[in-house]
């Protein structure tokens, strides 16, 4: 069976690595899902979201000359269920929250000069 960019397919997780997962097709034949592809969220440890053993859902995202094929689970997901996902802030709400934390950040400097300048008279 031939892959093809763009497919979805169904397969079972073989192997982690820091990097990613390898996934055993249905077809016999073996992609990754790299770490940037698992999931709509950062994904620091692949652990916390995939297991050996576990099937999952895949988009052949590509399938180099060498036969290497490139997978993903996120390209599957809806992009509004990404975990970290802000409502957008306006121009003045940014501003605002700068501006506070600029001046905390200020303050305490202020307050680290003073001390360090008290301790060395």
């Amino acid at each position: 069976m031939s892959i093809e960019v763009g497919s979805i397919v169904v397969g079972e997780i073989t192997g982690i690595t820091n990097f990613g997962a390898f996934v055993e097709l249905e077809s016999g034949e073996t992609g990754l899902v790299h770490i940037s592809e698992v999931a709509n969220t950062y994904v620091k440890d692949i652990s916390n979201f995939l297991k050996e053993g576990d099937d999952v859902k895949v988009k052949v995202i590509n399938v180099d000359n060498d036969g290497k094929i490139g997978l993903s689970i996120k390209q599957l997901e809806d992009p509004d269920d990404r975990i970290d996902h802000a409502p957008e802030m306006s121009f003045e709400e940014k501003m605002d929250r700068f501006l506070k934390q600029s001046s905390e950040r200020q303050q305490d400097l202020k307050s680290r000069e003073a001390k360090n300048g008290g301790s060395s008279k």
